[in-house]
């Protein structure tokens, strides 16, 4: 008799582990995405569960330089994100090399990262790289800047700023500040890397905007790869070039080009912020103190804290959740009224 009951309650207990384990599942998994065991999928949810649950995950990560201020704020956000989240993560720098680029992500793909984050160089080129990630079942988190590829499949999401709008930003403030002035007015724009969807789109959209005033031309436009030295040579190089003809105004596409070009203006005698206005993209602290001291006209916000953005997306994915296809921060526009009171909310 004892030998019956015995058996009798192993078969009671086997009969109820199914119902446990289906209510663990759902218990864990976000509404209305509750896997039953014969659903598509499920197999694949409790492998990836499982490894998640046993392992740290591993996300490589390709930064593509650290030209500014900017790119350096970003990659300490990434760093500090991967410790908080407790994500394994493996960062190599590019040096604004699309080459080196593709060296880190077959090495990352060599060592079966569980995800690949990109901030790409420049916005081609990258479908055979993205392929070859795609193949190796790994999928792909695009950040700050975007790719343009035949298949948008090739990466789960890009995180990061809109920069034509950013651009529309820039133009507006610069059309409400010479609203009453007459034309012509001549504008002197500074671009950052040849390729790069910043460049494309802050000057788009920059472009864009001010057409509704046919006497606001866009007299000199040259690439200083979004560095401060680069910024100022070029700067040194327009005034040269129109002696007695300064600009009337300057957009830069990124802080550090126009903190050198501020450097350039004030060897030639002139005042940043009065003579030339100037306006620049990011909102960095060297920025805003230049804002608040009159040699910045107008800083338009462009948010380097993407990590816990990144770490984040990165569980979702390996969670198996869908993610959107853009994910963009909310961002601002600085004037010189409002230059002290951000300063103290400035992280980089």
């Amino acid at each position: 008799m004892k030998n019956v009951l015995v058996g009798l309650f192993a078969v009671i207990v086997l009969l109820a582990l199914p119902s446990c384990l289906t209510s663990d599942m759902e218990q864990q998994l976000p509404p209305n995405e509750v896997l039953a065991p014969s659903a598509p999928g499920f197999d694949e949810w409790v492998s990836t569960h499982a490894r998640s649950s046993e392992a740290p995950i591993t996300l490589g990560f390709s930064q593509l330089g650290s030209e500014s201020a900017w790119r350096m704020a970003n990659t300490a956000s990434i760093e500090e994100a991967a410790v908080e989240s407790g994500i394994t993560l493996m960062m190599k720098n590019a040096e604004q090399s699309q080459e080196k680029q593709f060296e880190v992500i077959r090495s990352f793909i060599e060592m079966n990262v569980d995800v690949i984050a990109i901030a790409p160089v420049v916005e081609t080129g990258w479908d055979e790289i993205l392929e070859e990630a795609a193949q190796a079942g790994i999928p792909v988190i695009i950040v700050d800047r975007s790719v343009d590829v035949r298949d948008p499949s090739l990466f789960v999401t890009t995180i990061g700023s809109d920069f034509y709008e950013e651009g529309v930003k820039a133009g507006k403030y610069l059309l409400d500040k010479v609203s009453n002035r007459p034309g012509p007015i001549r504008v002197v724009e500074l671009q950052g890397t040849v390729g790069s969807t910043p460049s494309i789109q802050r000057g788009q959209g920059f472009l864009d905007t001010i057409s509704s005033r046919s006497d606001i031309t866009v007299t000199y436009s040259a690439f200083a790869d979004f560095t401060e030295a680069k910024g100022k040579a070029m700067m040194q190089q327009i005034l040269k070039q129109s002696p007695g003809e300064p600009p009337h105004v300057l957009y830069a596409h990124n802080d550090d080009m126009a903190l050198g070009a501020i450097e350039a203006i004030e060897e030639a005698g002139l005042a940043p912020g009065t003579d030339i206005i100037v306006i620049s993209v990011d909102g960095t602290r060297r920025a805003l103190e230049k804002l608040a001291a009159g040699k910045l006209n107008a800083v338009v916000e462009c948010n380097p804290l993407l990590g816990p953005q990144v770490m984040q997306a990165t569980k979702e994915i390996m969670a198996g959740r869908t993610l959107p296809k853009r994910m963009v921060p909310k961002e601002d526009i600085f004037t010189q009224e409002r230059a002290k009171e951000e300063l103290h909310n400035r992280k980089f």
